[in-house]
């Protein structure tokens, strides 16, 4: 019988990929290395009304407002890194500035090394850059702009590549 007892999932066992492809031919999804924070907030909307025969207020989750803040250390020769600072340092806008971000989930892999995966189309909105005296840093968040797509991936042995595909994650026959 497996072992079915809980285990702590570790940060470093959900990974985020960006596709770094700007012709829109073949999505490549490159892993985001170098970051020292990629922090999710869900900012969820909330529908809130009270009713005159109740004592307490209702709420409701009618929307949400994802966002992820993100900080790096900037390497060159880095698409991902490239990818952002060329919308930071160039401040693009509208669909220049949008890419598509993937997240793995690797405790969730199976027999085949398939993982749970999510992939969003986000807007980078910049805030700064030149922090710190030992690494050019780069600051931001990633905001939604479209909606979550859930599928699955698979690795390349090293782990820098995704390969993704939308939907459940077959049964094995």
């Amino acid at each position: 019988m497996a072992d079915k007892k809980a285990k702590m999932v570790k940060r470093h066992q959900r990974l985020a990929f960006m596709n770094t492809d700007e012709t829109g031919q073949t999505p490549k999804f490159e892993r985001m290395t170098g970051f020292t924070a990629l922090t999710n907030s869900k900012n969820p909307k909330e529908y809130s009304r009270q009713y005159v025969d109740r004592a307490s207020e209702d709420t409701d989750v009618v929307g949400y407002a994802p966002a992820t803040e993100y900080s790096f250390d900037r390497h060159t020769n880095t698409p991902v890194h490239d990818r952002i600072a060329k919308v930071h340092d160039g401040e693009l806008t509208g669909s220049d500035a949008l890419v598509d971000i993937l997240v793995v989930d690797l405790f969730t892999a199976d027999e085949q090394n398939r993982c749970v995966a999510r992939k969003r189309t986000y807007a980078i909105i910049p805030d700064a850059d030149g922090d710190g005296n030992d690494a050019l840093v780069y600051t931001g968040s990633f905001k939604s702009k479209s909606e979550v797509e859930v599928g699955y991936a698979v690795l390349d042995e090293e782990e820098k590549i995704a390969t993704y595909t939308p939907g459940e994650i077959p049964d094995t026959v």
